[in-house]
C-alpha cells in the first residue's frame, strides 16, 4: 500500500521526493527484491518507474542502473505469470534510461538480451514484443557505441533477420507488426553501424533467397532495401551480388517476394547513386517487366523503382524511351488513381533524363494531364497535385519555344487549386510555378501578380504545431536556430529544442518559400514590387523551427541579393539599398553557420557564402572576413552547433555529414580568388584543421576533398601555397596512385598547381 501511495504523489508532488533520493533508491531496491511477495515486487517497479520520471538529472540517472537486474528478474516473473501490462512497465523504464544521457554501462548487454526473448516469444502479445523490439530501437539510435562496445550488433540481427520473415496475424495492428517493427530497427543501426551491420545483412540476404519459404525470400529483399540509407558505402562494392539476389526476387513466383524487390529497387535507386544507374542496362528491363505484374502492389512499388532510378539516368535512357512512355501512357489511361500517381512521378522522372527526346510525348502527356488539372472532387485532389507538377517538369523539359504558346491555361488551372483548400495541391503547385519561372525566365513577369499573392499566402501560414520550447536566453544551449512563430520577429524568439515533424502545411510553406526566390531569380529587376515583403519573410522562416523550410529560405535569400542588385542598378540610392540587402544576408548566413543545428541549412549558407564572394568581390565583403574565417574555423573544426547534434553512432571515420564538409571545403577557394596571395595569413589558420580530413584512416572522399580544395587554393593563392608544399605533395602523390578515379583526377589537377605556383619546394619531387 505503501508504495501504491508513493506511486501515486509522484504524479503531483514528484519533485519534492528529489531531495530523499539516496534513502527512496535503497527502500525501493529492497522492495523490488522481496521474495515474499510477487505483490510487493510489482508495487515496487510500478514506484521506480514513476519516481524515474522525474529523474532529471544525469547522476541520478546513473544510479537506476542498480535497480536493472531486479528489475529484470521481476519482469521474467511476471511474464512467466501472464502479467504481460506489468512486466511493459519495465520497457518504459528502459525506454527512459535509454534516452538518457547518461550511460548503460554493462547493464547494456542484459537489458538486450531481455529484450530479444520478448521479441522473439511468438507466445506473448504482439504489444509486448513490439516493446521490446522499439527499445532496440531506442537503443540503436541513442546508444550505438554501448551496442558495438559490447559487440550486441550481431546477436541483435540474428533475431531482427527471422523476425522480418514473420507472418503477420490476420486481424493484428499493421503497426504493432513484428516484420515492419524489425525492419525500422534494421535501418536505424545500419544508420547508425554501417560497417557492423552490412556483412550479416548480406549473409542472411544471400542465404534466404535460397529458402522454400516465400517469406524468406521476401525477407532477403527488405533486409537489402532497408539498409541502402545507412550502408550505401559498402553496398556500392557490392552492387553485383546484391543486384543479382533483388532482380532474382523481383522474378519469383511469389507476389510478395516481388514487391520486396520493387521496393529495394527503389530504395537502391534512391541511395546507392551513381553506382547503380552504371547497371542501367540488366535493371531496366526488370522494372519494365515489373510494370506489366498481375499485382497493383508490385506495379506501384515498380512506378517508385523506376522514378527513382530515372531521375539519375541522362542520354542512357534514350534506347528504353518508347517502350517505357508505352508502358507509362497505357497504364495512366487505365489504372486506379493510386497507380495513376506513382506512375505521373515516373513520367516525370523519365521527362527530366530525357530533356529534349521527349518532345514527341509531351503532347500526349500534357493532354492528359489537363483532365486532372481540373478535378475537384476530394479523392482526386491528390492525383490533380501530381498533375501540376508533372506539367512543370514536362516544361523544364521541351522548353520556353514549346511551351509559352499553351501555358496560360495550365496557369489558370493551377490558380483555381487554390480555391480547394488543400495543402498538398497548393504545394505542388508552388512547386509547377517555380519550374516555369525557370523555364520562361523574363517572360513569367506577367504571371508574377497572381502567383506571388498565392506563395505570400501560403508563406505566412499558421501551422499550429505544438513544440517543445526551451526560453533558455543563454545562446550556448541553444539546438534549433530561430522561433516558431510567423508573426514576430524571429531572432527574438523561443528556440525550439530537438524537433523534428512533418505536416502538410509545412510542405506547403516550404515550396512557397522556395517559389519566391526563384521567381525573384529569374524575372530579377520585374522582381521589384515584392521584394521588401520578400526579405521580410525569407528573414522569418530563417529562424523557423522547421529545417526544410529554413533550408528553402537561406536559399532563397541569395536569389534575392541577385534580384536587389538587378532592382537598385542604376538608381541614385541603389548601391546604398544593394548594401543593405547584402549586409542582411551575410549576417543572416554567418548566423547560420554558427547556431542552425541542420547540416544542410548550414551547407546552404556556406554555398551562398562562396556564391556572394565570386560575384561580389572582396570589397563586398571584407567586413565581415573576420566573422566568416572563424565559422569556417568552427566547421572544420567539427565543433559548430550543427556537428553537436550528432547521434550516438560509429565513430570509426569520425563520420561526419560528406554535403556539409565538401561546402565548407568550397569557401576556402573562394576566399582565395577575392584575396590571392594576400589569402596566405588566413589560410595558415585553416590549414592543420582542413588537413586533418586527409589522415590515412580517413575514407577516399575525404582526401579527395581536401586535395581538390589545396588545388583551388594554390592555383588562386599563387606564390604563398610553397611553404605548404613539403606538407601535402607526400599526400597528394600517393592519391595519384588511388583506386578511384575521381581521387586521382584531383590529384593530378593538385600536382599541377603545386608545380605551377609552389616554386622550388616542388622541384625534389618526382613529379
Amino acid at each position: 500500500v505503501a508504495l501504491i501511495l508513493f506511486s501515486s504523489l509522484t504524479e503531483t508532488v514528484g519533485d519534492t521526493f528529489q531531495a530523499h533520493f539516496a534513502d527512496l533508491q535503497s527502500l525501493l531496491l529492497k522492495c523490488l527484491q522481496d521474495e515474499t511477495s510477487t505483490r510487493v515486487r510489482v508495487a515496487a517497479l510500478k514506484a521506480v518507474g514513476s519516481f524515474l520520471e522525474f529523474t532529471s538529472a544525469g547522476a541520478d540517472v546513473v544510479k537506476f542502473r542498480e535497480f536493472i537486474p531486479s528489475i529484470l528478474k521481476v519482469s521474467r516473473q511476471c511474464l512467466e505469470n501472464g502479467e504481460e501490462d506489468v512486466a511493459a512497465i519495465a520497457f518504459e523504464i528502459f525506454d527512459e534510461l535509454v534516452e538518457s544521457p547518461a550511460p548503460l554501462g554493462d547493464s547494456v548487454g542484459s537489458i538486450v538480451q531481455f529484450s530479444l526473448e520478448v521479441c522473439s516469444s511468438q507466445k506473448l502479445e504482439s504489444n509486448t514484443r513490439h516493446q521490446a523490439i522499439q527499445l532496440i530501437s531506442w537503443l540503436a539510435k541513442y546508444k550505438a557505441s554501448a551496442l558495438k562496445k559490447n559487440k550486441l550488433v550481431v546477436p541483435i540481427l540474428q533475431v531482427m533477420c527471422p523476425l522480418l520473415a514473420e507472418a503477420a496475424e490476420g486481424d493484428e495492428d499493421s503497426d504493432l507488426a513484428s516484420d515492419r517493427a524489425a525492419a525500422e530497427v534494421i535501418d536505424t543501426m545500419a544508420v547508425n553501424l554501417p560497417k557492423l551491420v552490412f556483412p550479416p545483412i548480406l549473409e542472411f540476404a544471400s542465404l534466404s533467397i535460397q529458402q522454400v519459404s516465400p517469406k524468406y525470400r521476401e525477407a532477403s529483399a527488405t533486409a537489402l532495401g532497408v539498409v541502402s540509407e545507412g550502408c550505401f558505402e559498402l553496398m556500392k562494392d557490392k552492387m553485383e551480388p546484391i543486384l543479382h539476389i533483388v532482380l532474382g526476387a523481383l522474378r519469383d513466383q511469389e507476389q510478395m517476394v516481388r514487391g520486396a524487390a520493387s521496393f529495394a529497387l527503389g530504395q537502391f535507386a534512391e541511395y546507392l547513386q551513381p553506382e547503380i544507374t552504371s547497371h542501367y542496362e540488366i535493371v531496366l528491363p526488370c522494372i519494365l517487366n515489373a510494370l506489366d505484374d498481375s499485382s497493383d502492389e508490385v506495379k506501384e512499388k515498380s512506378y517508385y523503382a523506376l522514378a527513382a532510378f530515372c531521375e539519375n539516368m541522362g542520354e542512357e535512357i534514350l534506347p528504353f524511351l518508347d517502350p517505357l512512355m508505352g508502358r507509362l501512357l497505357a497504364a495512366l489511361q487505365n489504372s486506379p488513381r493510386h497507380l495513376q500517381e506513382t506512375c505521373m512521378s515516373a513520367i516525370g522522372s523519365v521527362a527530366t533524363a530525357a530533356e529534349q527526346a521527349f518532345v514527341p510525348y509531351a503532347e500526349r502527356v500534357l493532354e492528359l494531364m489537363k483532365i486532372f488539372m481540373v478535378l475537384t472532387n476530394d479523392e482526386d485532389l491528390c492525383s490533380r497535385a501530381r498533375a501540376t507538377e508533372l506539367v512543370g517538369i514536362v516544361a523544364m523539359a521541351v522548353g520556353r519555344m514549346r511551351m509559352e504558346p499553351i501555358l496560360p491555361a495550365f496557369i489558370e488551372a493551377a490558380i483555381s487549386g487554390f480555391s480547394l483548400e488543400f495543402s498538398e495541391l497548393r504545394e505542388y503547385t508552388h512547386g509547377f510555378f517555380s519550374n516555369v519561372a525557370e523555364m520562361m525566365g523574363d517572360g513569367f513577369a506577367q504571371y508574377l501578380p497572381h502567383v506571388v499573392p498565392l506563395a505570400f499566402s501560403s508563406c505566412n501560414l499558421d501551422d499550429g504545431s505544438a513544440v517543445d520550447i526551451d526560453d533558455s536566453d543563454d545562446d550556448e544551449n541553444l539546438n534549433g536556430f530561430g522561433g516558431i512563430s510567423s508573426d514576430e520577429d524571429a531572432h527574438d524568439e523561443p528556440r525550439v529544442r530537438n524537433i523534428s515533424i512533418r505536416t502538410g502545411v509545412l510542405d506547403e510553406k516550404a515550396a512557397a518559400t522556395q517559389a519566391i526566390g526563384l521567381f525573384a531569380l529569374h524575372t530579377k529587376s520585374s522582381y521589384a514590387p515584392y521584394l521588401e515583403e520578400s526579405l521580410k519573410i525569407l528573414m522569418k522562416h530563417c529562424g523557423y523551427f522547421h529545417e526544410d523550410v529554413r533550408l528553402q529560405a537561406i536559399t532563397s535569400l541569395k536569389h534575392m541579393l541577385t534580384a536587389a542588385q538587378a532592382v537598385y542598378q542604376g538608381h541614385n540610392e541603389g548601391p546604398a539599398k544593394a548594401r543593405e540587402v547584402l549586409d542582411m544576408v551575410m549576417k543572416i548566413c554567418i548566423k547560420t553557420m554558427n547556431d542552425d543545428d541542420d547540416k544542410e541549412v548550414v551547407a546552404q549558407a556556406c554555398l551562398n557564402v562562396a556564391d556572394i564572394i565570386k560575384d561580389c568581390g572582396y570589397m563586398a565583403i571584407e567586413p565581415y572576413m573576420h566573422e566568416l574565417v572563424s565559422a569556417t574555423l568552427l566547421l572544420l573544426q567539427e565543433k559548430s552547433a550543427c556537428q553537436q547534434a550528432e547521434s550516438d553512432s560509429d565513430d570509426d571515420d569520425a563520420s561526419h555529414d560528406e554535403v556539409l564538409m565538401d561546402a565548407v571545403s568550397d569557401l576556402l577557394p573562394a576566399y582565395a580568388k577575392s584575396m590571392g596571395p594576400h589569402f596566405g595569413p588566413v589560410f595558415a589558420q585553416l590549414f592543420e584543421p582542413l588537413m586533418k580530413f586527409a589522415r590515412a584512416l580517413r575514407p577516399p572522399q575525404d582526401r579527395t576533398m581536401v586535395v581538390a580544395c589545396l588545388a583551388e587554393v594554390a592555383q588562386e593563392m599563387g606564390a604563398p601555397i610553397g611553404s605548404y608544399v613539403d606538407n601535402v605533395m607526400s599526400l597528394v602523390l600517393k592519391e595519384l596512385a588511388s583506386s578511384e578515379a575521381t581521387n586521382r583526377r584531383n590529384a593530378a589537377f593538385c600536382v599541377g598547381e603545386l608545380c605551377k605556383n609552389g616554386g622550388e619546394a616542388t622541384v625534389k619531387y618526382p613529379c
